[in-house]
């Protein structure tokens, strides 16, 4: 069994051969894609629609293949949509093919909620080798424990070797000295194979500094109005928010249907700048719910300094509204204290 995400940008594999990339660029008039071979780059220019989006379709180009961007002023980014990025945040992106992998979790429909003893697990440091494979290896450890799921802190690509994930700027690419994508998808099949659920720590509320790309070319994907402690906010209810909102939510679909997690610690919500009628939190809650969730058990957890509770509810069922839970962090700051 394989699957995949279909995703409205980045690089996707073309059924017959080529590739599809697309990038939503509205602050660039032209940019040119620089696709390489055997690391050998050609340049091809983009189409660009009205709304700012460059397309083109590249009937040479294959997995593995490595892209970038480039910029009317010179400057070369990487795929903000990238799915792999080997060589750090400031390098190119490299072709990813979902399908390689072939899943045996086939039966796994997931665990409910109150069955959920939670180990907090950071990849980098959970073994001395802090890899993907080094910790698939000790996952029969945790289910000897008695633990029933593993909460991945962030897995979204970081600058440099190490850190504790919360800087990411690639969103769609696992952080790569972990390992590949493959390496994570058979990480979650291990725990799936154990009875083990697997979350993913993810941040919606800001960019690391180093290697975000996004203000040289998208300068709509944030929004002044907003002001937080890492500058503006990302734009989730001004001009243009609809594609930004789409993005993010993308991303939440993406690590429940092509890496067949089971859900998602959502970091910091009380910094999501959202003034919009319907709240991004409850879009993504919603998305998960009436996509995967119709099929398996998807679970949603939120870290919220504010405690509101109203991403808390239940229905008559006893079923979540949103969220299904909260992060204890009242209790973790006494703790320190």
């Amino acid at each position: 069994m394989s699957t995949a995400f279909s995703m409205p940008f980045g690089a996707t594999l073309v059924d017959g051969g080529g590739v599809a990339f697309s990038v939503w660029a509205p602050g660039a008039d032209q940019v040119v894609l620089e696709h390489a071979a055997l690391d050998r780059f050609s340049d091809h220019t983009m189409a660009r629609d009205a709304q700012g989006w460059h397309r083109i379709v590249l009937p040479c180009a294959r997995a593995g293949d490595s892209y970038r961007y480039r910029l009317p002023d010179g400057l070369v980014v990487p795929d903000p949509a990238s799915r792999f990025n080997p060589l750090d945040v400031h390098g190119a992106s490299q072709v990813i093919d979902p399908h390689a992998y072939r899943w045996q979790d086939g039966d796994w429909r997931g665990r409910p909620w109150h069955e959920a003893a939670i180990y907090e697990l950071h990849v980098g440091t959970f073994t001395p080798e802090g890899t993907f494979a080094a910790a698939r290896a000790r996952l029969p450890y945790l289910a000897d424990l008695g633990i029933t799921a593993i909460e991945l802190m962030p897995l979204a690509q970081f600058p440099g070797r190490r850190g504790w994930g919360y800087d990411g700027v690639l969103l769609f690419a696992p952080q790569p000295t972990y390992g590949t994508p493959d390496e994570l998808r058979a990480l979650v099949d291990a725990a799936h194979a154990l009875g083990l659920m697997v979350l993913v720590d993810v941040v919606y509320n800001h960019f690391g500094p180093d290697g975000n790309y996004l203000h040289a070319y998208c300068p709509p994907f944030f929004n002044a109005a907003h002001q937080t402690p890492w500058g503006a906010a990302i734009n989730y209810d001004g001009a243009h928010a609809a594609t930004v909102r789409d993005f993010m939510i993308a991303n939440a679909l993406y690590w429940v249907q092509e890496f067949h997690v089971d859900g998602l610690r959502v970091d910091a919500v009380h910094a999501l700048r959202d003034d919009s009628p319907r709240h991004i939190v409850q879009a993504i809650c919603s998305a998960l719910h009436d996509g995967p969730g119709r099929e398996r058990h998807v679970h949603v957890v939120l870290e919220n300094d504010a405690n509101q509770a109203r991403w808390l509810g239940r229905d008559d069922t006893g079923a979540a509204l949103c969220a299904q839970a909260q992060w204890n962090d009242d209790l973790h700051h006494a703790a320190h204290v």
